[in-house]
């Protein structure tokens, strides 16, 4: 076990390196962000109003036809925002500095075009089951756009079990861990727990997944934003120095914390980029599997539905946690990860700091459980149709039990690997399609100037 652990943990550190799904994702964000004319900034206020214009806790239900752009969107960045926005950003800083923040700025700013690409593919390539529900994301764009059933074959297994499986351990971990050290809950139980509510949502197809996703996604990322909000407000004084932190921690972190943490600019780069890439999913290919499922006229019209999925994960969320860890003064160079959140958010609200983390840790795990396994459920359909989710239902079911009790570092790094490997095929799909995605983007673009005119 310790020897496969060895392995994978190398192979990770070349994976999410900085010589290769670091520069592959960025460089892949930035291409499209030239050939798409800086999309993310053009459709910003577009985005902004089809997103939000729509925004609802009680939507339409949905069916085997789809889902609502919303209830998309909902679906979507319930497995945005998860454990990486408590976590990872903490973990960004304490090991890269203030400075990794500004990298995560970067890669999320570039990230936005590249998930505009992702929606707008999965819009493109959907397809219809006999038995009437709506399916799409990367293996269909991979199979029908590229036309490689192999290449989608091996991007489906990987996402089945770095997600569905392997993934949803990872994040029951962190709620069962948030709870014992809140409120000494016992684990197996949390995951029991987890893993029943779970299985109801699950069972209940894709009208109960977008149902739950619609209310707990607006619900929770409001409270945490309010509570993180509060403590802002009270350090207020301590805001322009984060800035400054920032700024100067991205070029030279040593001199942003006086020698706290010795991070590298290599190091800076390398955890903010990779960790705000880890949170917000902008190329992995998750996200599509959701976006793939709207019904909306026009594929772009989601692909801008998407783009604010990502700004809400990272420049919202994700900086939240961020610049309470900076305001409380919570960084000492030795606490990292949900411990480094929950010190700060105990140093900010005071004892009701820790079950606030909790509490936020159950509602952002469980929102990325019910995510993840959607997405997990539209691969599973790919490769063998309606008669494996039974099964596959099941089996996430076991996993979230099992991820509450275990604590081998062997399955946070086995996330990680299978994270990295979907990657590669997606990337693929996403520069070998890229002539689809601009075409979408200009019929949208001639569409608008013709009703405009005949206006």
């Amino acid at each position: 076990m310790d020897q496969l652990t060895a392995v994978i943990v190398k192979a990770n550190s070349f994976i999410w390196g900085l010589y290769c799904l670091i520069p592959l994702l960025c460089g892949t964000g930035l291409y499209f962000t030239l050939r798409l004319n800086f999309v993310q900034l053009r459709k910003f206020g577009l985005a902004f109003k089809y997103t939000f214009g729509k925004l609802t806790l009680f939507g339409e239900r949905a069916g085997k036809e789809g889902m609502s752009s919303f209830q998309a969107l909902a679906t979507a960045v319930a497995a945005q925002v998860g454990t990486g926005n408590l976590a990872g950003a903490a973990t960004a800083i304490a090991m890269g500095g203030p400075g990794a923040i500004f990298w995560m700025w970067i890669a999320a700013f570039f990230g936005m075009a590249t998930i505009f690409a992702e929606a707008v593919l999965a819009q493109v390539y959907k397809e219809k089951m006999p038995s009437g529900d709506v399916v799409g994301g990367p293996a269909y764009y991979i199979s029908n756009g590229l036309k490689s059933r192999g290449l989608a074959v091996f991007f489906s297994v990987a996402i089945i079990i770095a997600l569905g499986f392997i993934g949803n351990m990872v994040q029951s971990n962190s709620i069962a861990d948030a709870f014992n050290n809140a409120f000494g809950t016992n684990r197996l139980l949390v995951g029991v727990v987890i893993a029943a509510v779970g299985g109801f949502v699950f069972f209940g197809g894709v009208g109960r997944i977008a149902s739950l996703t619609e209310k707990i996604v607006p619900i929770m990322a409001i409270g945490y934003l309010l509570g993180g909000l509060y403590i802002l407000v009270v350090n207020a004084s301590q805001i322009a120095p984060a800035f400054a932190m920032i700024f100067e921690g991205a070029f030279n972190p040593a001199a942003a914390t006086g020698g706290i943490i010795g991070a590298t600019m290599k190091e800076a780069i390398r955890y903010g980029v990779a960790r705000g890439l880890f949170s917000n999913e902008a190329g992995m290919g998750s996200t599509p599997h959701a976006h793939a499922v709207a019904k909306v006229k026009q594929p772009a019209e989601q692909g801008f539905v998407a783009i604010m999925g990502v700004f809400v994960d990272t420049f919202l969320v994700l900086n939240m946690t961020a610049f309470v860890i900076f305001v409380t003064g919570a960084i000492d160079g030795k606490t990292s990860g949900i411990a480094l959140t929950q010190k700060a958010f105990t140093t900010g609200l005071g004892s009701f700091g820790l079950p606030f983390v909790a509490i936020c840790m159950l509602f952002f795990a469980f929102s990325t459980i019910i995510g993840w396994y959607f997405f997990g459920e539209q691969n599973v359909k790919f490769l063998v149709g309606n008669k494996g989710l039974t099964p596959y239902r099941v089996a996430v079911m076991i996993f979230v039990v099992l991820g509450s009790v275990l604590k081998l570092n062997l399955v946070w790094e086995l996330a990680d690997f299978f994270n990295g490997i979907m990657v590669f095929p997606n990337l693929i799909a996403l520069i070998g399609l890229s002539k689809v995605v601009s075409e979408a983007l200009n019929h949208f673009d001639e569409n608008g100037r013709l009703k405009a005119e005949t206006k």
